[in-house]
């Protein structure tokens, strides 16, 4: 038995080494897929996915140079820039969101972080959209500490600001912002009393050690982030990674089983790069431990799978979407997963013949 079969997988930990990451990317596939099943049930309903919608709220003229992002201003890729849409028809969005089965609404900003005069405008969405009964989620860039108070007191639940890759191949990809940068905004997100969204994108030309690097720094922070979004890279044409290789499909269905062993409480989810997967690599994901996805026909400025597709999978699979509950404190989340769990337990496995 190798040392990632021994491993305690179900404990929570934020001490994991790089070796031992790189230990469970070797693990025969279906010794990894089946361990990730099991921490999976561990600790969530195995046939429940979360399901969220993203919205640009301020597209295009950022002035990073991420090289996968087709909202940089550095690169021509044909994108119209819009200005920060009205309250409104944000609220229009998140209506129609939420008639289609999204429980999360998330607002985007292609900034590198909000100025002050967009403040009143952001916290007032998220007000107004909160009171639709949705989670809210943001991305508006880096934040200091005035503005991630700003969000929290007005009552946002996630704040999501990716790492990317590892702190090794950060470099390669993008030099406007530091990696440091990165975690200073996770820190100040997590002090406020927000909920962390976190993850990163593979495809980019990355090695194995880098894709071990990015889920060692997420699932060593002090704590996990509820929410570890996994992107496959959109080549978009105009960006510097336009020509980048297609990435194995197996080498991303094992970034989530890994991603699920790590964080066994987060939910991983099933970001971009959607659009180019089959219904059988989909569904290889949620075997692995995906349990979150985009709902929608785009995410920000890219394509993703239409909403009722979603759906007919759902169906196919026997999956349904997780229900936006409130809750008192994490006690009474604790019980309601473990009502949960308890029930797929006690479900039959076998159908009577004879019937």
């Amino acid at each position: 038995m190798t040392a990632a079969q021994q491993m305690p997988f179900s404990k929570i930990r934020h001490d994991w080494t790089r070796q031992q990451v790189l230990e469970l990317f070797a693990m025969p596939f279906n010794d990894l897929l089946f361990t990730a099943q099991q921490v999976h049930r561990t600790h969530f309903d195995a046939n429940r996915v979360q399901v969220s919608t993203l919205c640009s709220i301020k597209t295009g003229a950022c002035p990073e140079d991420c090289a996968y992002c087709p909202q940089s201003a550095r690169y021509d890729t044909g994108l119209e820039r819009e200005k920060l849409m009205k309250v409104e028809k944000v609220l229009e969005e998140a209506r129609a969101a939420k008639a289609s089965g999204a429980t999360r609404f998330c607002m985007g900003a292609a900034w590198r972080s909000p100025k002050k005069k967009d403040m009143p405008y952001v916290t007032q969405m998220v007000r107004e959209v909160k009171a639709l009964g949705l989670e809210t989620c943001m991305t508006l860039g880096m934040l200091n500490d005035d503005q991630a108070a700003e969000l929290a007191d007005a009552g946002l639940d996630y704040y999501n600001h990716n790492l990317d890759t590892s702190a090794e191949y950060y470099g390669e990809i993008i030099t406007t912002r530091t990696y440091q940068d990165r975690l200073e905004t996770l820190d100040r997100v997590r002090q406020a009393g927000m909920k962390v969204c976190a993850g990163g994108i593979i495809g980019m030309g990355e090695g194995e050690k880098d894709r071990a690097g990015l889920l060692m720094q997420l699932a060593n922070l002090p704590e996990h982030p509820e929410s570890v979004p996994i992107n496959m890279l959109v080549k978009v044409a105009g960006t510097p990674l336009e020509q980048e290789e297609d990435l194995d499909p197996f080498e991303f269905i094992r970034c989530i089983a890994v991603a699920r062993i790590m964080m066994p409480k987060s939910h991983v989810r099933l970001s971009a790069g959607r659009e180019a997967m089959s219904d059988e690599m989909q569904s290889l994901a949620f075997l692995a431990g995906a349990n979150s996805i985009f709902y929608g026909e785009k995410l920000l400025t890219t394509g993703n799978p239409e909403a009722n597709k979603d759906m007919q999978l759902f169906g196919r699979l026997g999956i349904q979407p997780e229900e936006y509950q409130q809750y008192a404190d994490e006690a009474e989340v604790e019980a309601d997963l473990t009502s949960r769990i308890a029930e797929q337990e006690n479900a039959p496995y076998f159908y009577d013949a004879a019937k």
